[in-house]
């Protein structure tokens, strides 16, 4: 990893400076100008809008901050406020696009009662919007595996309507054990059948495809170049063209033509909108893209680390990290270390996957693996928070069915978060509640699971517990709510599946590890400090097994005093 120089005072100064000026300015727009001298393919916001027929089925590509499709999402949504149209569409975002009911710009600019019918997505937690107008009855609810998305955005393109697949079998997506895709349905649609040992998936046709790019020149060619991430936008313009349907991209200016440079050829759009404040990625401009995302980077890696940080701080996005949280980064990734081999392809999750893959990234071990995200980021260090799905130093870009595909091939492991696991394995990551306003969904969790050779699971004990950090040691101070329970309340990860399958599952906790064998989860690592009978079996709702010998964990993990990662090393 490159050394780097630490962000000195003056810089995140700086930094806290574009953060509250990006605040204050971050829904400005321009939606009703076009450039002058250029052809009827440039059109304004409204224009673009006033394009997409009632009942259409639109995808917006890009995921979390970047690539966001802001533009459109803030025209249609106008337009239904002042003329009542587009109205009753079906939505289908393969990633998280939503704002948390906070910030402007994203997909839940949609949440109108009447403007869309049905929102598709693997991930929905992010839109609060839409998630409180499923719990009122006014929009019909359905999640898919991002993988499966990606891939039959992918199949419509080449005139493949459905999707064979053993990703989400015996879980809440298998309607013989669960709902399916719908979280809630006014007209009993269900987007996944059961056929024997597979499930079989299926999407609406998509009618118009909206995405978000650097530049166009005058001609209605679209460049792909500085961006944070591709995602689906290669698909989704082949499926709307297949379908006969519309395609149509937001860009932030105009450029000379450059026939080498990635783009969408001009016969594949029907209509651009300029819009000079479009983003590369939360905080930067595509006029002025942050180098950090793009393949090849700016060289600088902890210091690009130290910034995207320090922003979600600052934006209250990612929490601040006490010393209990890095040693569970540290536990995470010392068991990283002896179960991965060098050579490796990884996929990394949000939360404390996070913290695993700093600390790994940081070590030698880094220069021997290859980091992926589901956007198709290739390389580089996976990038936190709202610039999840976007990488630190990308060697390059692919799109989303492309690494689906590569997972399938190679996806060697992955490190993923948890919110309940059960006796039998079983992890729950979809449901955070019983009310529809607190639906996760399933992200690209259960493609990632059913593809990975190796899956290590990192989260926290207990919900509310209250831990110290003495020395070399980690000590209970106040018990919460068990996060290991007899029951998941859904079933997104399937353990018993997993070991049938052949898979290494392993669950790293605060107050050790365990690994998933025939007779269940079994305690293999003790953290020092932690009593066995008083602080682990004393607090879980799952039943459990304790390894002989039960091996004790090295001080230096819980303290950071002397750690070092080596490949297999005890």
């Amino acid at each position: 990893m490159a050394a780097g120089i630490p962000m000195r005072t003056s810089e995140k100064i700086r930094l806290l400076a574009d953060v509250i000026r990006w605040r204050l300015s971050w829904d400005r727009r321009d939606l009703d100008t076009t450039p002058a001298g250029l052809s009827g393919k440039f059109v304004t916001g409204a224009e673009a809008a006033a394009r997409i027929p009632d009942g259409a089925t639109v995808i917006s590509c890009g995921m979390a901050g970047n690539a966001r499709c802001s533009s459109f999402f803030w025209a249609v949504s106008e337009a239904f406020v002042r003329r009542g149209r587009p109205r009753d569409l079906t939505w289908i975002s393969v990633g998280a696009q939503g704002g948390r009911g906070k910030a402007p710009g994203t997909v839940e600019e949609l949440a109108r009662s009447g403007l869309l019918r049905r929102y598709i997505s693997g991930h929905v937690e992010t839109a609060k919007g839409l998630l409180a107008l499923a719990e009122s009855d006014r929009l019909d609810l359905h999640v898919l595996p991002q993988g499966e998305l990606a891939l039959l955005i992918e199949g419509q393109g080449e005139g493949r309507e459905r999707l064979r697949s053993g990703t989400g079998v015996d879980t809440f997506l298998d309607p013989r054990c669960g709902p399916g895709s719908a979280v809630c349905s006014r007209d009993d649609l269900q987007l996944i059948r059961a056929l024997g040992d597979e499930l079989e998936y299926q999407l609406p046709l998509i009618d118009c495809a909206l995405f978000s790019a650097a530049a166009a020149d005058p001609s209605g060619n679209v460049y792909l170049t500085d961006m944070a991430t591709l995602t689906e936008t290669r698909e989704a313009v082949r499926a709307a063209r297949h379908n006969n349907g519309l395609v149509m991209a937001v860009v932030a200016e105009v450029c000379s033509e450059d026939p080498d440079a990635p783009r969408v050829e001009a016969g594949d759009v029907d209509a651009i909108v300029v819009n000079r404040w479009n983003e590369q990625t939360v905080m930067a401009p595509q006029r002025r893209p942050w180098r950090l995302f793009c393949p090849g980077g700016d060289g600088d890696d902890r210091a690009a680390i130290e910034k995207l940080r320090l922003v979600n701080r600052l934006l209250h996005i990612t929490p601040v990290r006490g010393p209990v949280d890095l040693a569970l980064g540290r536990l995470g990734a010392k068991l990283f270390a002896q179960v991965v081999a060098p050579g490796a392809h990884i996929n990394i999750g949000v939360g404390y996957p996070e913290e695993v893959c700093r600390e790994v990234y940081e070590s030698e071990l880094h220069h021997d693996l290859v980091f992926t995200t589901e956007t198709g980021v290739y390389g580089g260090l996976p990038a936190p928070g709202i610039y999840f799905g976007g990488a630190v130093n990308p060697q390059r870009f692919e799109s989303s069915a492309w690494m689906f595909h590569h997972y399938r091939e190679q996806l060697d492991a992955a490190v993923l978060g948890i919110l309940e696991v059960d006796s039998q394995g079983n992890v729950n990551v979809s449901r955070r509640g019983p009310r529809i306003v607190n639906y996760v969904g399933p992200g690209g969790f259960p493609t990632i699971v059913d593809c990975a050779r190796t899956v290590i699971f990192v989260g926290n004990w207990m919900t509310g517990a209250r831990w110290k950090v003495e020395g070399e040691k980690i000590r209970l101070l106040r018990a919460g709510r068990p996060k290991f329970v007899d029951k998941v309340a859904e079933v997104t990860f399937n353990g018993q599946r997993a070991l049938a399958d052949g898979k290494r599952v392993y669950y790293v906790t605060p107050v050790g590890v365990f690994r998933l064998g025939d007779a269940g989860l079994e305690l293999i690592w003790l953290m020092p400090g932690v009593d066995l009978e008083r602080d682990v079996l004393a607090h879980s709702g799952a039943r459990l097994q304790v390894a002989e010998p039960l091996r004790q964990v090295d001080g230096s993990v819980v303290s950071g005093r002397g750690f070092v990662l080596d490949w297999h090393a005890d």
